[in-house]
């Protein structure tokens, strides 16, 4: 086992892995930015390291200054957490070539899935049902029309190495296509330095339902059941569920086992979500796979008490998994809320600002993952997450009620927050009785305008 893990990332999923470190009895290393110096997650380490400005490409973006802090503190291994350079193949390869333990899957399995287009192919050569639409890459809009024809509109315009909602663009009819290819491959090409794209069809309203994977390297893969993510806005995760309220057994287990079949077809190790869309005659598509933790995963955690950080810290080590698929037993039901400092009333703005009075809520059932304290100050610089807020209960309708009262007595003073809104989405009675898609969010916001 590592005696010292560095964490290269921030905020709450910095200050997760420093707890499984210290429960394993690792030392652990906080990397920080200038504008992170009085961060929760350097105060708490065992060792806390400046890597440079505000700015992420100065700091934590910084693969010589990462790997550079992990070699002078004596560290083995570096968690990347999720975000920044958590998928980030070249960064893995640098750990690697340093004698550095990247906390992981390897960076033949990152580059291979981090090809949206790419990984497609993996799949539909596994087997895996994919989404209908181009094979790979399109590169001319020609080819594109006669893709998106032969599909049907409407179709997705997808950044081929996308990510957080980026570089997509929905196309109606075959007028827009041109410039919503352009459009897309501009995005891509500033945000992901790679401006191909790929068309794929439009599931009008589907689910987007993930599976929890985790493999060890001696050839041992296992499924955590699923998690539902269709409470989306412009494709970014508000409030995720599980198990999801329309995976009945049958199909979790046929979703389990797709997912296990592409983690096979690409010798995965370490944990790893495949992400499927789901449509309304229980048919689903994979979608992609992220090769990390995922923000949500407290809710697999707190449904089958399987420690996700822990494992991948193991499995690192080289350790093989403890637990066969027959041991993994889902018990009552777990919904997370991410708490945001941001105002939905001004199209969701960002509030950066210090938090002059805060109250946390506790009890049974409820686990809140955060970062913050009073007096601590938001900076304009990185997401605005407050905190992950989750609610455990004996089945979904206890986890509904315990998630109410929590957003309830959830208090933050000092700047604006989301807690209203998603207070607004718990008690909304499709909400309650699991009647949502991923097109719900937009209708609801509607809505409320009227």
């Amino acid at each position: 086992m590592f005696k010292k893990i560095l964490i290269a990332n921030r905020g709450e999923i910095a200050v997760r892995i420093i707890r499984a470190c210290r429960e394993i009895g690792i030392l652990s290393v906080a990397v920080y930015s200038t504008a992170d110096r009085s961060s929760l997650h350097a105060q708490i380490a065992d060792e806390a390291v400046c890597i440079g400005p505000s700015e992420t490409k100065d700091s934590y973006l910084n693969m010589n200054a990462l790997v550079q802090a992990a070699l002078n503190t004596g560290a083995e291994a570096i968690h990347p957490g999720f975000g920044f350079l958590s998928e980030n193949a070249d960064f893995a390869r640098l750990c690697e070539k340093h004698g550095i333990v990247f906390i992981g899957p390897s960076y033949h399995s990152i580059e291979m899935l981090g090809d949206k287009a790419a990984a497609k192919e993996t799949m539909k050569a596994a087997g895996v049902p994919v989404i209908p639409g181009s094979d790979g890459a399109v590169r001319t809009v020609d080819e594109a029309r006669k893709i998106a024809d032969k599909a049907g509109y409407p179709v997705l315009v997808k950044a081929s190495a996308g990510g957080g909602g980026r570089g997509i663009r929905r196309v109606d009819t075959p007028y827009e296509l041109e410039a919503k290819m352009t459009a897309a491959r501009l995005e891509a090409k500033n945000f992901f330095g790679d401006d191909a794209v790929y068309i794929e069809k439009l599931l009008i309203n589907p689910h987007h339902v993930e599976i929890q994977i985790i493999a060890d390297q001696h050839g041992n893969y296992i499924h955590l059941c699923e998690r539902d993510c269709s409470m989306q806005r412009r494709n970014q995760k508000i409030l995720e569920e599980c198990p999801s309220p329309i995976v009945n057994a049958d199909l979790r287990a046929r979703m389990g086992k797709a997912a296990v079949t592409a983690a096979k077809q690409c010798g995965y190790y370490n944990a790893g979500t495949i992400e499927f869309l789901v449509d309304e005659k229980r048919d689903f598509y994979f979608m992609e796979m992220n090769t990390r933790i995922q923000v949500e995963h407290p809710i697999t955690e707190e449904v089958t008490g399987f420690d996700l950080v822990k494992a991948q810290i193991e499995i690192a080590a080289g350790l093989p998994l403890q637990l066969t698929q027959d041991d993994i037993v889902m018990r009552g039901h777990a919904i997370e809320c991410r708490i945001n400092a941001e105002n939905p009333e001004l199209n969701f703005r960002p509030s950066p600002g210090t938090i002059t009075s805060l109250y946390m809520p506790g009890g049974p059932g409820i686990r809140i993952d955060s970062s913050v304290y009073q007096n601590y100050t938001i900076t304009p610089y990185y997401d605005s997450m407050i905190a992950k807020l989750i609610a455990h209960g004996s089945d979904r309708n206890d986890a509904i009620n315990k998630m109410r009262w929590a957003l309830s007595e959830f208090i933050v003073e000092g700047v604006d927050t989301n807690i209203e809104f998603q207070l607004g989405i718990i008690k909304n009675s499709d909400f309650r009785n699991g009647k949502y898609d991923i097109g719900f969010l937009d209708r609801y916001m509607q809505s409320k305008k009227k």
